[in-house]
């Protein structure tokens, strides 16, 4: 169900009664989209305003689709800072850009289908750690994706995912893997990039047991509000790739008004007659922070394919996003 946080006390009135209308709003927004649908935006309590917060089954957890790749991103990060010196004479940033230009291999081993930057199977070489970063939340490059879990390690994020108490999310250790699974490939751990190019037996479920990815509302604002915040890296200077890498996702000009500053990752699937439709990341309003996580699930039976919800879903996700930037920016 629905629910809303009670601003505390605070000497400005006006703002108070704003804020609850607010989340009423932004519950109505949401709440005309079918299917499964799970919501939470949080705004800290911030220079004497008080927290504001609106939730709608915030621990159900969800299918994701490639909003998981701002964890990958972020441990990513994590791991190339790891090998910075702040005793060097070399600045941070000159260090990191370095680490950041270290080459991946591109080829057969990490195809994945929905590639548009790396277009598997018609490119190979090497690409910058950078640039593969880049693709996988810009354009939700799968192959990318790939290449950058083979060079941390899947195990690495999911582990990083558990120390920071996300105990709903879970992370696939490839999506080539994951898409062998759901197609049905028997040995999916070993699908091969031509058993991703048809249908390889019985198919599975995309929410599952076994390899998936899988978050709630919940986790992924508990992720976003420290992350933004530089909580995980040690560095001023890792936190800023991260808030540039994560304002390229485009799901940022689809749904956010002008006049904010966004960052995070959306995803999207049609398969087998299930569907998702997610967002989540942070936005700046003049002077104040807001995290969000806005996942929709739902099935053909129910209401149809993602074609006939995609605009749906953004046109709330536009309508929220604006509330927002009307009723708690400065």
């Amino acid at each position: 169900a629905a629910q809303e946080a009670t601003p505390e006390a605070n000497q400005d009135g006006a703002e108070d009664q704003a804020q609850d209308g607010l989340s009423q709003e932004v519950v109505e927004a949401f709440r005309v989209l079918p299917g499964q649908k799970g919501l939470k935006l949080w705004a800290p309590p911030d220079a004497g305003r008080p927290e504001w917060s609106v939730w709608h089954d915030p621990d159900e957890q969800l299918f994701i689709a490639s909003a998981f790749k701002g964890f990958v991103l972020a441990e990513c990060l994590r791991l190339e800072e790891a090998a910075l010196d702040p005793r060097s004479d070399t600045p941070l940033a000159v260090q990191l850009n370095a680490r950041l230009a270290q080459q991946l291999p591109l080829d057969e081993a990490v195809f994945s289908p929905d590639a548009t930057v790396f277009n598997p199977p018609n490119l190979t070489g090497a690409v910058s750690l950078r640039t593969a970063l880049e693709a996988m939340i810009s354009h939700s490059d799968n192959t990318a994706t790939d290449m950058v879990l083979r060079h941390v390690g899947s195990e690495r994020v999911q582990a990083f995912v558990e120390e920071i108490g996300l105990r709903q999310t879970r992370i696939p250790a490839s999506t080539r893997q994951f898409i062998g699974y759901i197609f049905g490939v028997a040995d999916w751990q070993a699908t091969t990039w031509a058993e991703t190019q048809g249908a390889g037996g019985t198919p599975r479920p995309i929410l599952n047991d076994t390899i998936t990815m899988a978050s709630t509302p919940a986790d992924l604002v508990s992720f976003y509000a420290r992350a933004l915040q530089g909580e995980f890296f040690r560095y001023a200077e890792t936190l800023a790739v991260l808030r540039a890498i994560l304002r390229l996702a485009d799901a940022i000009p689809r749904s956010m008004p002008l006049g904010v500053s966004g960052f995070g990752k959306g995803g999207a699937i049609t398969f087998g007659g299930s569907n998702a439709l997610t967002f989540a990341g942070g936005m700046y309003v003049p002077d104040r922070w807001v995290y969000f996580a806005l996942l929709l699930n739902w099935t053909d039976d129910e209401v149809g394919p993602d074609s006939a919800i995609q605009g749906q879903y953004i046109a709330a996700a536009k309508t929220i996003f604006t509330l927002v930037r009307n009723r708690l920016g400065a």
